[in-house]
């Protein structure tokens, strides 16, 4: 919870161009549940402006960042961070995300976070399928991730959850072919 909070904090500090300040420990749960109901707010309002809005960008690479960004950056968060509270459960449910919102989800990841977070350190051409989708990733040394075209040296493969399940290194049943070393430059920190 505490890493949430500080998530949806930096997201309004993103937003409003001001600096997110640090946070001390809550003290105890509804401390804790108190700030993750603050930040939340805050955020929800922070997202009301229009969603072509552009902003600041906290990242060191990649191009410009809207408001719609933020809003998708946020859904993507949430859900992976979802699968892992339940996880959590004597008997977690079977959740399931619809093959949309998981191609979203994908395309988010590989698009949009994976370019801005730093340049690769190996090169190679990452294939990542869905039934509904395709993308191809360009690996360069010293480069950003970009999507583009190539012979796959890795393949990943399967129904949209389990792709996006893997790209988040979480529990999935999809499928890995070629040069594994591949995986370790595109999967989230």
């Amino acid at each position: 919870m505490t890493h949430l909070t500080a998530v949806l904090s930096y997201t309004v500090a993103a937003i409003t161009d001001r600096t997110a300040e640090p946070r001390p420990p809550a003290d105890d749960w509804p401390d804790a549940l108190g700030r993750l109901d603050g930040e939340r707010l805050a955020v929800r309002e922070a997202l009301r402006r229009p969603a072509d809005s552009p902003l600041r960008s906290p990242f060191s690479h990649g191009g410009p960042i809207t408001v719609g960004d933020w809003v998708r950056r946020q859904a993507h968060e949430f859900a992976v961070h979802r699968l892992d509270a339940e996880s959590a459960l004597p008997t977690p449910p079977e959740t399931r995300y619809p093959a949309g919102f998981a191609e979203d989800g994908i395309d988010e990841f590989l698009a949009f976070l994976l370019p801005r977070r730093g340049t690769a350190d190996r090169a190679g051409v990452v294939a990542v399928h869905t039934p509904g989708r395709e993308w191809t990733v360009v690996l360069r040394p010293g480069e950003p991730p970009t999507l583009g075209e190539g012979t796959p040296d890795l393949t990943l493969s399967g129904p949209a959850d389990d792709v996006y399940r893997a790209l988040w290194g979480r529990p999935n049943q999809a499928v890995r072919t070629g040069d594994l070393a591949l995986a370790e430059p595109i999967a989230a920190p």
